[in-house]
């Protein structure tokens, strides 16, 4: 940030009275502009025992499979943000399940959270940032050409649960450190459950 979006002045970069993180804070107008993650939102599509998956058309991770997800906009729920996302970019009708996953990623500012969903019949349109959309059956994930270890992580839970026939019992969660070459987002790292 160089510039304050109340007064147009130039920022600086520092801790502000009473705080302990430094901030951009404008020394005209004494505004303090606080920078917080940003949360993506999502689906783990299934039908028929498959799982949907999209091709992104967009970077990061052009040409790469991702589950369908996107930032949470303003004035949406969690949910609500999911359902959106899944609409837009696999161009599916869902019915919303379980929170299933939350990962924090804080090298990038964000937090990925992915819910169940489960699809209402085969219509598949892809919107305009996704390639291409397509169940995979289980054994056939495209595991080399995911676009991010969140999705990957969110990906093997679910295998994994459904191997070992587990009860719902909350989300798993995990904390992505940081990128490893390649990735400039959404990535993975060591993983829990409550």
């Amino acid at each position: 940030m160089k510039f304050c979006s109340n007064c147009a002045h130039a920022v600086s970069l520092r801790i502000p009275d009473g705080d302990n993180r430094q901030r951009f804070v404008c020394e005209r107008c004494g505004s303090i502009h606080y920078e917080n993650p940003r949360i993506v939102v999502g689906t783990l599509p299934v039908q028929s025992g498959r799982v949907l998956l999209c091709k992104r058309a967009i970077e990061p991770r052009a040409g790469y499979w991702t589950l369908p997800a996107g930032f949470l906009e303003c004035g949406e729920s969690v949910a609500q943000g999911a359902a959106r996302e899944t609409e837009e970019e696999a161009g599916i009708d869902i019915t919303l399940g379980l929170l299933f996953s939350m990962v924090d990623v804080p090298f990038v500012n964000q937090v990925h959270i992915f819910y169940l969903a489960e699809m209402n019949g085969p219509r598949v349109e892809p919107g305009p940032e996704t390639l291409e959309a397509r169940l995979f059956d289980l054994d056939a994930l495209p595991w080399d050409s995911l676009a991010f270890r969140t999705v990957e992580m969110t990906l093997r839970w679910y295998l994994d649960d459904l191997r070992h026939a587990r009860p719902f019992v909350g989300p798993h969660t995990s904390v992505v450190e940081r990128p490893t070459s390649g990735e400039s987002g959404a990535v993975g790292a060591s993983a829990s459950r409550p």
